[in-house]
């Protein structure tokens, strides 16, 4: 049987196992939340929690599945999609520095690809960065690969001559070629490497010694295994270099960065009010075999960050959306009662 064929039948079987669960109990701790979660499924589960107070860090299953390695709440993930959120706060950074201003249209930052994107006179940094371009997404292009090597631009140009999803400003949409190409527009007004910048001004100035740009950079025996749904290898050795998905971090670093961008600890005032115009304090990652939500709560004042080094489709991501949703009415619970 295909791979996605097996992906899919995982999932359906995932789903309904878990809905009847839910049906019948519900566990009273954090802890407990977790052992249950890799009980429905899931390879390994790592959670952190950061409150102004202290940290609390949980883990439960496998980091290594076959080697029967447990996680541990120091392990390292590929955060995916969570690498955004340092590419906004630095952009943010950029902008109130008047090196880059959100204005600027897209042909005026990349002349290159005047003509073949579509309102590339019309479209703004501002839009880029909050996904209202209506640039279609390459990860849904047929020639793409996730593993690839090529430049940003090789990459972007898969979406050449495409017909836009939407007049820019007029909708919102998720896409990743939007921060892909934000990786260019910083690299050339900066003269060097965004990832460089990022770790200057981000990372060294945070202390976070557990955040790397790349794959390859990390102790990669450090790094969590990661798993797909129906399809038995290891996917850990997959170095996915492309900006807004790149980056590997422990669950404690993510979570203090997102603080430090919320309480002032990064950010200037003037940084402070372009971040709060551009982006969220929060994102979700997904890559095969890596899947996470980082949140920050202000009902609780505390950032609450999962890794789950299994992923599947649209209907397993339902169901970790769920597990998410039950650990934080734990965190809430034990934080209110004990």
């Amino acid at each position: 049987m295909k791979p996605y064929r097996l992906a899919f039948l995982g999932l359906a079987l995932f789903s309904l196992a878990s809905c009847s669960k839910d049906l019948v109990y519900f566990p009273n701790s954090t802890q407990d939340e977790l052992h249950q979660a890799v009980e429905r499924g899931i390879d390994g589960i790592i959670t952190y929690v950061n409150k102004t107070d202290g940290s609390l860090f949980y883990a439960s299953g496998f980091s290594d599945r076959v080697l029967k390695v447990e996680a541990q709440p120091q392990d390292l993930f590929k955060i995916a999609s969570i690498s955004k959120l340092y590419i906004a706060a630095a952009t943010a950074k950029l902008v109130a520095a008047d090196s880059l201003a959100l204005h600027m249209t897209l042909d005026e930052l990349i002349p290159e690809v005047k003509g073949r994107i579509a309102n590339a006179s019309k479209i703004t940094l501002a839009m880029l960065l909050r996904h209202r371009s209506g640039i279609p997404d390459y990860i849904f292009e047929s020639g793409f690969k996730s593993d690839t090597k090529d430049s940003y631009l090789e990459v972007a140009s898969l979406i050449f001559d495409k017909a836009a999803e939407f007049e820019p400003g007029k909708d919102y949409a998720y896409s990743n070629t939007n921060y892909l190409l934000i990786g260019e527009i910083l690299d050339r007004s900066l003269g060097y490497s965004h990832h460089e910048y990022i770790q200057k001004e981000i990372l060294d100035f945070l202390d976070l010694k557990n955040t790397y740009h790349l794959y390859h950079q990390a102790d990669t025996n450090q790094v969590m295994h990661g798993y797909l749904l129906g399809w038995e290898p290891d996917l850990k050795s997959q170095d996915h270099v492309l900006p807004g998905g790149s980056m590997v971090a422990s669950a404690e670093d993510v979570g203090l960065f997102i603080r430090a961008m919320i309480d002032g600890s990064l950010f200037t005032n003037k940084e402070q009010a372009i971040y709060g115009s551009i982006y969220e304090y929060g994102h979700t990652g997904w890559i095969p075999g890596y899947t996470s939500i980082a949140r920050y709560h202000p009902e609780i004042d505390a950032v609450i960050v999962q890794f789950v080094n299994t992923s599947g489709k649209e209907i397993f991501w339902l169901e970790l959306e769920r597990t998410y949703n039950r650990i934080v009415q734990s965190v809430e619970h034990e934080l209110q009662y004990y």
